[in-house]
């Protein structure tokens, strides 16, 4: 592909030890309720929706809040990032398992893969999300297990990726992290890992939906 996006590889993800899955938009649907919530987070801030929801995906709400209003101190924009994780917590009504996601994770589960969720959404959206798209995750890496002393090492930083590695016992190179975000694939490639794209996301490895996974893990 003119992209450098490769088609599925067998040889590749036959190697593969782990998987390290992106939540929102590869294993969940949610980007109803995230769009709705930037869209009115964007309202009550002054910005244009449409610049908000060009940068927002796939990356911590503090590193968006800080793109689109760089004029805000560190303290109004914490409380602006706040908001925003607010307007999400509690909008479930249509979020719901991606297609596949579950059939790909139980043969996961069956064959003894290792797996985890690395997601730049904070713990409690994060179980809101997982629960209500009915997903189990063994080990889950939100961007509260990335923040130091105040600072967020989300994606695009490797830090969560690295971190699920880590947990799982397993070399990032072993990993292949499955993504729908440029900012997630950056992060995952970062980390050393391969990166599968969904949505036509420029990665390592194409993927049409998550069941182009299912043969090379019941094989």
């Amino acid at each position: 592909m003119g992209d450098g996006t490769q088609p599925l590889c067998s040889a590749t993800v036959d190697s593969v030890r782990a998987f390290l899955f992106d939540m929102d938009g590869t294993l969940v649907d949610s980007d109803a309720a995230v769009e709705r919530a930037w869209t009115r987070w964007a309202a009550e801030y002054a910005v244009d929706p449409e610049v908000v929801l060009a940068v927002a995906h796939g990356v911590p709400s503090d590193a968006t809040v800080a793109r689109v209003r760089p004029d805000l101190s560190a303290a109004d924009a914490r409380v602006a990032s706040l908001r925003q994780l607010e307007l999400q917590y509690d909008d479930l009504v249509d979020v719901v398992a991606c297609p596949g996601a579950h059939e790909l994770l139980a043969a996961v589960e069956a064959a003894g893969i290792p797996w985890a969720v690395v997601t730049s959404a904070d713990d409690r959206l994060a179980a809101n999300r997982l629960g209500a798209a009915g997903i189990v995750a063994p080990l889950l890496v939100t961007v509260d297990d990335v923040t130091v002393d105040g600072v967020v090492h989300g994606k695009p930083d490797p830090e969560g990726y690295l971190l699920a590695a880590r947990e799982l016992g397993v070399d990032p190179r072993e990993c292949l992290v499955v993504e729908d975000s440029p900012g997630g694939v950056r992060a995952g490639r970062a980390a050393g890992a391969t990166v599968a794209g969904l949505k036509g996301v420029e990665a390592d490895l194409a993927l049409t939906s998550l069941l182009d996974l299912l043969p090379h893990v019941t094989r």
